[in-house]
C-alpha cells in the first residue's frame, strides 16, 4: 500500500501565505516526478507545479513568482510554498506522484486533497 497525504491547507486572507506538505508512505521503491494540482469549483483539475527527482521544476504561468515547489527525497515529502495568495487560488490542492512501489511500477498516485481558501 502506498499513500499520499496532504496537509497545510486552510483559510487565508488575500496577500497571505500557506505551505502545503505531501508525505508519501508505504511500500515505496522510488519516486520519480511529483506535482501539485488544483481544482476549483466548476473547473478542470490543473497542474500548479511539478518537480523531478533531480529537482527540476515547472510552474503554471498563474503562479510563477509566487509559489515554490520543493521536495525532500530522503523523507519522501514534497512542499508547496504559496505566497501573495489571491482569491483565484482558491481550490482543492492535490498531491501527485509517479512512483515505483516495492513490486512494480511506475504508477500514478494521488492524495485526497486539501482545501485552500483565499478570502477576506
Amino acid at each position: 500500500q502506498v499513500q499520499l497525504v496532504e496537509s497545510g491547507g486552510g483559510l487565508v486572507q488575500p496577500g497571505g501565505s500557506l505551505r502545503l506538505s505531501c508525505a508519501a508512505s508505504g511500500e515505496i521503491f522510488s519516486i520519480n516526478a511529483m506535482g501539485w494540482y488544483r481544482q476549483a469549483p466548476g473547473k478542470q483539475r490543473e497542474l500548479v507545479a511539478g518537480i523531478t527527482s533531480g529537482g527540476s521544476t515547472n510552474y503554471a504561468d498563474s503562479v510563477k513568482g509566487r509559489f515554490t515547489i520543493s521536495r525532500d527525497n530522503a523523507e519522501n515529502t514534497m512542499y508547496l510554498q504559496m505566497n501573495s495568495l489571491k482569491p483565484e487560488d482558491t481550490a482543492v490542492y492535490y498531491c501527485n506522484a509517479d512512483l515505483r512501489n516495492r513490486w512494480s511500477g511506475p504508477y500514478d498516485y494521488w492524495g485526497q486533497g486539501t482545501q485552500v481558501t483565499v478570502s477576506s
